[in-house]
């Protein structure tokens, strides 16, 4: 038994419908942390008693700089634990890859050619080739071709050989 598709518009339906409802829910999330800021800070900070004279409210507006200047030392000096212990948390990161060691991946074999290679490590701006091939000379093999004369004339030779052996036993 095969199942009916979807169709795109009953799809796109659905997802609006579903897209709509993830924002309904968004915006009730907002409201409940704004109830719910406003219900700590009617908890925890009355509002101030404004009635007085003048120098009520400025001993007032003093005690509230000495609580504010107490917060301040209080964040400055907790801000500055959470950076030596950050500090501290990379030096131990480091020495941990150091004891462990990086290892290394197996290394695979490739066919590259040297000049590939040259250019894979000295990069593109290098034009260096190392076709050895192209810098040999050339010897072109010179084939020897003994007359046929001199060996088939043997007496020639020993006749012109014996005129030598004269001039030397002459002298």
């Amino acid at each position: 038994m095969s199942e009916k598709k979807m169709t795109s518009s009953r799809r796109h339906h659905l997802k609006s419908l579903i897209l709509q409802i993830a924002m309904n829910w968004i915006e009730q999330e907002k409201k409940d942390v704004e109830a719910a800021k406003e219900a700590y800070m009617a908890e925890h900070c009355p509002a101030p008693d404004m009635s007085g004279d003048q120098t009520a409210l400025t001993e007032f507006c003093k005690k509230l700089h000495a609580a504010i200047d107490k917060v301040d030392e209080e964040r400055y000096d907790i801000e500055a634990k959470v950076q030596k212990a950050d500090k501290e948390i990379e030096e131990l990161k480091i020495k941990v890859v150091d004891l462990r060691g990086v290892k290394k991946p197996a290394l695979k074999k490739v066919r590259m050619s040297a000049d590939s290679m040259l250019q894979a490590l000295l990069g593109s701006k290098h034009k260096v080739t190392m076709d050895l091939r192209s810098n040999l000379k050339q010897v072109k093999k010179e084939v020897k071709e003994e007359t046929t004369e001199a060996v088939g004339d043997w007496r020639k030779n020993i006749e012109d050989k014996a005129d030598r052996k004269k001039m030397f036993e002459s002298s």
